[in-house]
């Protein structure tokens, strides 16, 4: 609004100006001009300068946090919780799916129950009350809180170098020297140790399988050097919670309904990951690093409308299993 005043002004000014009968053959050339005076005065007083890095904008953690804390708070992102969303509904999902699936079982009459909600009949407990669900999913979101800081602090560790060269980046607390190597390892060790804490609390079977999931987070951060395709792993990491929520309500596996849930996830990842991946594609291809954006290129549009229905088809089929 504020440059349309600007612009609106330096108009009219233009126009009584032109009115003038004093000075109708000096002022007559501006007519012809399709830039306004204002932004002509801009751009004239700009061009010779030369091209500022952006700065990231200052969040509630610059303006509240004490500064001991500040650091390691923008090491795990707390002000950007997007992450942990994405982390954690993929968790909710595998849950909300069990404990349907468990409640659907246990109400039907034997009669009626089919071949296959027979094969799921033996991988589902009684069902699991409301409350002890809300408990659960409760877990999840404390857990991926948690583990999402860790993975980042993983991250940041690996890139700390390559952090600083790119612009969106270089104000990381690793990267910029905020945060210490030494540190940051005490305060990854202190973020493994909590969600240690609180996988112990769910049963063998999801402990086991959570677990697994630990060698994607420590290699994902490497991808982007050996192949064009790091948002796979990211998919595959980020979604693990697809598997470790079924489990957790029903304590074993499903695997037709736990796999095309996965594949929906990573499918998902894809496209949001690519989507955030072009913003640092300039700064990749000058270092090296390689990325789905990179690697899809002015195809970026159809490929995504590929995982997209991808996305859909895999939850139509656990949906159906």
């Amino acid at each position: 609004m504020f440059r349309c005043h600007r612009v609106g002004a330096a108009s009219v000014s233009r126009r009584l100006l032109l009115r003038s009968s004093t000075t109708p053959l000096l002022l007559r050339p501006l007519m012809h001009l399709r830039q306004p005076a204002a932004k002509r005065v801009l751009s004239s007083t700009t061009s010779s300068r030369k091209p500022v890095a952006s700065v990231p904008e200052a969040t509630w953690i610059d303006r509240h946090a004490p500064p001991a804390l500040a650091p390691y708070m923008k090491l795990t992102r707390m002000d950007r919780p997007i992450g942990t969303w994405l982390l954690l509904l993929p968790c909710w999902w595998g849950s909300a799916m069990a404990h349907a699936a468990s409640a659907s079982v246990s109400s039907a009459s034997t009669a009626f129950v089919s071949s296959t909600s027979s094969a799921l009949i033996a991988a589902l407990p009684p069902t699991v009350t409301a409350p002890a669900l809300a408990v659960l999913m409760g877990k999840f979101a404390l857990g991926a809180f948690v583990m999402r800081g860790a993975g980042c602090t993983i991250n940041d560790m690996w890139d700390r170098d390559v952090d600083g060269k790119v612009t969106r980046t270089r104000l990381r607390p690793l990267a910029s020297g905020a945060v210490s190597v030494r540190q940051g390892i005490a305060f990854l060790a202190a973020q493994l140790s909590a969600g240690l804490a609180l996988l112990l609390s769910f049963n063998n079977y999801t402990i086991a399988l959570a677990t697994a999931s630990l060698p994607l987070v420590v290699v994902y951060p490497l991808m982007k050097r050996v192949t064009y395709w790091p948002q796979l792993v990211l998919g595959l990491t980020m979604n693990w919670g697809a598997l470790v929520g079924w489990t957790a309500v029903t304590g074993a596996a499903h695997w037709p309904v736990m796999l095309p849930l996965y594949a929906a996830g990573v499918c998902w990842t894809l496209v949001y990951d690519t989507i955030y991946a072009h913003q640092d594609k300039a700064d990749d291809a000058k270092l090296g690093l390689r990325s789905t954006a990179l690697r899809f290129g002015s195809q970026t549009k159809p490929w995504l409308s590929a995982f997209g229905a991808g996305m859909v088809g895999c939850l139509a089929l656990a949906g159906s299993a």
